[in-house]
């Protein structure tokens, strides 16, 4: 069943995994920025060996950094590990510039051995941890270039300034696409499970709801034993329904034990040539009142297929009177005179006098028919809503 949910909801939507657009595209942008950064260091070292008391020492350095670059061009995987790696080859590499760099170069400003080549680790930070990694690591690369130069100069802290922006910066860029990119996925599971339970809401309501329904309708009529199965269809329907609505446990048993809105009860019959017109607030009534007046809406529209014609159409509509409800069930089809009642009653015909009337009357209401022949046939039923024999109504 799992299995079968996870393969259905796979098919319904195709939910993105991995890592943002904007992360990766960070990623593929540190890749480039790393060998120019390093051709860029290799020009300045070239560019000024009157500076240099140990240009060997210089250039293995920058052949280490050469190395890496080139690994984590194949290299693919971000890992923390390699992160902090790369930040602390970053770190040495400014450390040995007061190896390579004579004192009188390093106190007039010269850059650092590796220039900004540093700056790949800091924006590798930002991009895997957001700004958790990114400001900690401009923190550290900016406390190792104020250890290198002795004393802080205008440049030292204009780059430090820099390189606290990218950190904090590209870390909260990577926060948001990730903030984002979990709250899409979230969004699209949740759209294939509704989309999922409105199938099955559509498949159950097509088949068992209206199955169980015409069941409670036809044990009503029948009366005896059948009207209790009609009854545990009613209950039935009824949780069904609400499991399939997406209610919780505790909402379907007062689904079945507690006040029901007639409305929704009567939706069952608002299909085809009938139309339902009820209130816009909930009509709540007892479960038993609901059931006899359901029951009792079925078998006036019974009487309206059977009799009013093949093209007629049916409306019953809903009204709250407070402490009484009343429904009124009206079609346009041929109409009938009123002594048709009586004789339907002696040939054994009790739709009207006992399914309905006698419903309504057992309720403490009352049914009451009009209509004359050609111009169509209402029944107007009324009944308290406590249901209470021999309450009447106001």
């Amino acid at each position: 069943m799992t299995g079968g949910r996870s393969r259905a909801l796979a098919r319904a939507v195709s939910v993105p995994d991995g890592q943002p657009e904007v992360v990766s595209a960070f990623w593929k942008g540190i890749d480039v920025f790393r060998p120019i950064a390093l051709g860029y260091a290799a020009y300045s070292l070239w560019d000024r060996p009157h500076d240099l008391v140990r240009p060997a020492l210089a250039w293995v350095v920058l052949a280490v950094l050469g190395l890496w670059t080139v690994f984590l061009v194949f290299y693919r995987r971000r890992r923390l590990w390699l992160v902090v790696a790369e930040l602390g080859l970053a770190s040495v590499a400014i450390l040995a510039t007061r190896l390579v760099d004579s004192a009188e170069a390093i106190e007039a400003g010269s850059r650092t051995l590796p220039t900004f080549w540093p700056a790949a680790g800091v924006v590798s930070a930002a991009v895997l941890l957001g700004r958790r990694g990114g400001i900690p690591a401009a923190v550290l690369i900016g406390v190792v270039d104020l250890v290198e130069v002795g004393a802080a100069t205008p440049n030292t802290v204009n780059n430090i300034v820099l390189l606290l922006l990218i950190g904090a910066l590209i870390g909260y860029a990577c926060d948001l696409a990730r903030e984002g990119h979990a709250r899409l996925r979230e969004a699209l599971v949740l759209e294939a499970r509704v989309r999922e339970r409105e199938r099955l809401a559509r498949t159950v309501h097509d088949g068992v709801l209206q199955t169980l329904a015409f069941i409670n309708r036809r044990g009503a009529q029948l009366g005896g034993e059948a009207m209790q199965l009609g009854s545990m269809a009613a209950d039935q329907e009824r949780l069904l329904r609400a499991l399939v609505s997406g209610t919780t446990p505790d909402e379907s048993a007062s689904a079945v034990h507690g006040d029901l809105d007639l409305r929704q009860q009567l939706a069952r019959y608002a299909e085809g040539r009938v139309h339902l017109v009820a209130p816009a607030d909930p009509v709540l009534v007892p479960p038993r009142v609901a059931g006899e007046l359901v029951a009792a809406v079925g078998a006036a529209l019974d009487n309206v297929r059977q009799h009013a014609g093949d093209d007629a159409e049916a409306w019953v509509l809903v009204e709250d009177e407070g402490e009484a409800v009343a429904l009124t069930v009206r079609d346009n089809g041929v109409g009938m005179q009123s002594w048709r009642l009586d004789e339907a009653a002696a040939a054994g015909r009790l739709g009207a006098s006992s399914s309905i009337r006698g419903r309504l009357r057992d309720l403490g209401g009352e049914a009451v028919y009009s209509g004359r022949q050609g111009s169509g046939t209402t029944v107007t039923m009324r009944a308290p809503k406590s249901g209470a024999p021999g309450a009447g109504v106001a």
